[in-house]
């Protein structure tokens, strides 16, 4: 039964057809049987995606919808939203992840008899699983007769009790109860349930974990301003520096990437809570299809209806929202878990830490994302000073602009832990990272600040104390930070970058400066013979690829090796590739000599031409790559000709904050490939031009920034 109720927006048709968006709105106006909207706005119509697939197949614009592609528009298309939908899909991926058969002996037959014994089947894992949650997560579903649901075994000390996970019967009951007390009425999944046999035809085809983080990413991607995330590379370092761990928490867990960052081991509890009843129940499936570990999870406001009051843990990672002003402060001035101080109206964050502390069991380790604010406001100076002298704080990490949102300002990492009765650590770890930023938009080099931060980490933790490591790391003692401001931040105490070299190293920029300038003037290009305007005849990107003469593909996914990323900074500042990119079950676009890649935002003229050195890098979000037929395109003329700013402006769209680049209508002239490689060559000498400017550009800001830096610091002297 194909979904009539699901809708799909115009974006998500020319998704589909892969075709710019302008290309849907001529199709509305030159084609009378084009599907009737169904819902929406005037300005945003929405369409039935059964009925659009089905045009699509008969103007043979589409062979078939990619299965991905028809899942994520019934998810996104949803009629109780998309939201519901992903909880929906991630039940039934879990079903299908962990009783497979089950799922089989439901699925058999009508949609209206799936429906129906969609909850007794969900039953059968949700409740052994997440206890008390499935009956939020899913409506109807209650506690299996063959399934032992008490939660018994659970030990809100340490989670010492091994989760009952396994204690569902491995052979299914085919005769599955039908869990509608009208059976004449709908059953209330019924509208689910092509979106969960299209689920389950992508879980056959790449796993259900995979599946669902392709649904999940693709609703976050989607919704970029309603979620902020932790990035992945960000959780992994946070959850190596807590530890191992066979009970963690997240008491603000958003869509649980921390949590899921913890190494799996044996007889696991993870315990996450979010204010988001949503986010709550994404994160506990998502968990729970991540392995084998007993989750729980719930929804509400950790600080003032926490979930786990008797919970000790073994570690405790939260990313907490931050700048609250209206966390709890005058509800909650008695409550027992300031035992560090009660804060201030203005210091959510330092409520926050104090409440990982009160989680945790003697000796466990918090570690907690942090504005930097926090670690110099006189408002939390009185208990910055407790958590130094009772030892509960053990580190701050300054980490580089760009590692987190708000992606502009440097973030910092807590790191603490719950004193046991030994005596309190005399010195706390200081680190920046700073040195490690990328440029522009392009993210921190993660492998470098992972490798720095946990080689620091793991010497202060063996010998609590660290050689100091200059503009890096050392450790303080704590009567050094004990004064009337208590500041924290790590660029304050640090020793500054060892110069090397002083003027000898200037020295050098100098002449490197000097050489490159030279080579500017070489490659200015000659003065311009004037000639009259050519009208070429014209085709466009469009049409080449519909022809064979290149092939276009997009950026944005990272596969399973880790590779160099290209970013749009990248292409745009000429430099090598920088980025990185979250793992994924879609294959990377791997540049190779010859391509064209072009960034799609900013409103910029640039057009990239993939030489061997930067040759097997993945291609990032927001570029499109052109592998051009050799035979028929010269690559050079190519970037060339997609560079003119009139081209650019004929084939780009304006929203209210960006400029998005159809790289389909960009335009060139139809010559002989001979012609193409005399333009092809000018445009290169271009390219190496403009690149020699770029350099020495470079090159003067670091001897200008030098100069400056040596005769402020008495390293260079004035005469």
């Amino acid at each position: 039964m194909q979904d009539q109720a699901t809708e799909v927006t115009a974006a998500g048709i020319a998704r589909l057809a892969g075709v710019g968006r302008a290309a849907v709105s001529n199709w509305r106006r030159r084609h009378a049987d084009f599907p009737k909207p169904v819902g929406g706005t005037e300005t945003s119509p929405s369409f039935a995606l059964a009925e659009v697939e089905g045009w699509l197949r008969k103007q043979g614009k589409l062979a078939e919808v990619p299965l991905r592609e028809r899942v994520w528009q019934q998810l996104a298309g949803h009629p109780e939203g998309p939201l519901t939908a992903l909880v929906h899909a991630g039940c039934a991926l879990l079903l299908i992840h962990e009783r497979s058969t089950v799922w089989l002996a439901a699925s058999a037959g009508s949609d209206e008899r799936l429906a129906r014994l969609l909850p007794g089947a969900l039953a059968q894992v949700l409740t052994p699983r997440l206890g008390e949650l499935a009956g939020v997560l899913m409506p109807g579903v209650g506690a299996p007769d063959d399934v032992n649901t008490s939660d018994d075994s659970q030990t809100t000390d340490r989670g010492s009790t091994a989760p009952g996970v396994n204690t569902a019967p491995t052979t299914p009951d085919v005769n599955l109860p039908d869990s509608s007390d009208t059976p004449d009425a709908p059953p209330p999944l019924l509208s689910s349930v092509p979106l969960l046999r299209g689920a389950a035809e992508l879980a056959a085809e790449v796993g259900a974990r995979q599946a669902f983080e392709f649904l999940l990413g693709r609703h976050l991607d989607a919704n970029p301003r309603q979620y902020t995330l932790t990035p992945a590379e960000l959780a992994a370092l946070m959850a190596d520096l807590a530890g191992p761990a066979r009970t963690a928490l997240d008491p603000a867990c958003g869509t649980g990437a921390l949590l899921r960052a913890v190494d799996t081991r044996p007889e696991q509890w993870l315990h996450a809570q979010d204010s988001a009843p949503d986010l709550a129940a994404l994160t506990a499936l998502r968990l729970a299809l991540h392995s084998r570990a007993g989750v729980r999870a719930a929804a509400g406001d950790a600080l003032r209806a926490d979930a786990f009051p008797e919970l000790r843990a073994d570690v405790v990672l939260c990313h907490p929202p931050f700048n609250e002003r209206n966390w709890g402060h005058d509800e909650l001035a008695y409550d027992p878990r300031w035992e560090y101080g009660f804060p201030a109206r203005t210091e959510s964050e330092l409520a926050w830490v104090q409440h990982a502390l009160a989680r945790l069991t003697d000796g466990g380790t918090a570690v907690l994302l942090m504005p930097p604010a926090a670690a110099s406001r006189r408002s939390g100076r009185r208990i910055r000073a407790d958590l130094l002298r009772r030892g509960a704080l053990r580190a701050v990490l300054a980490l580089p602009v760009g590692a987190a949102p708000p992606y502009n300002i440097p973030l910092h990492v807590w790191v603490l832990r719950r004193p046991e009765r030994n005596p309190a650590a005399p010195e706390v770890l200081l680190m920046d990272t700073g040195r490690f930023a990328g440029e522009g938009r392009a993210g921190p080099d993660w492998a470098a600040v992972r490798e720095a931060v946990l080689d620091a980490w793991r010497a202060f933790a063996r010998a609590g104390r660290l050689a100091e490591r200059p503009g890096l790391a050392r450790s303080v003692p704590v009567i050094e930070l004990l004064d009337d401001d208590v500041d924290l931040a790590p660029a304050r105490h640090l020793p500054p970058p060892a110069v090397a070299d002083g003027a000898e190293q200037l020295a050098a920029v100098r002449e490197r400066l000097g050489e490159t300038l030279r080579l500017t003037t070489d490659l200015t290009p000659p003065a311009a013979d004037p000639a009259p305007p050519v009208r070429w005849p014209l085709t466009t990107i469009g049409e080449l690829a519909r022809a064979g003469a290149l092939v276009m593909r997009t950026g944005g996914n990272g596969g399973h090796a880790r590779l160099p990323v290209l970013t749009d900074t990248d292409v745009l500042t000429a430099t090598a590739p920088s980025g990185t990119l979250p793992e994924s079950d879609e294959e990377a676009v791997l540049t190779e000599p010859g391509d064209v890649v072009v960034p799609v935002l900013g409103g910029g003229s640039v057009a990239r031409v993939i030489e061997e050195a930067t040759a097997g890098a993945a291609l990032g979000r927001n570029l499109v790559l052109l592998r051009p037929d050799p035979t028929a395109l010269d690559p050079w003329f190519l970037a060339g000709f997609l560079r003119g700013t009139a081209n650019n402006r004929q084939a780009s769209s304006y929203a209210s904050t960006a400029t998005r680049l159809d790289v389909r209508r960009l335009q060139l002239p139809r010559l002989p490939l001979a012609q193409q490689r005399r333009y092809g060559a000018r445009f290169h000498a271009l390219d190496e031009f403009e690149r020699a400017l770029r350099h020495a550009s470079r090159l003067g800001d670091h001897l200008v920034r030098g100069m400056y830096d040596g005769l402020t610091d008495g390293t260079v002297a004035p005469d």
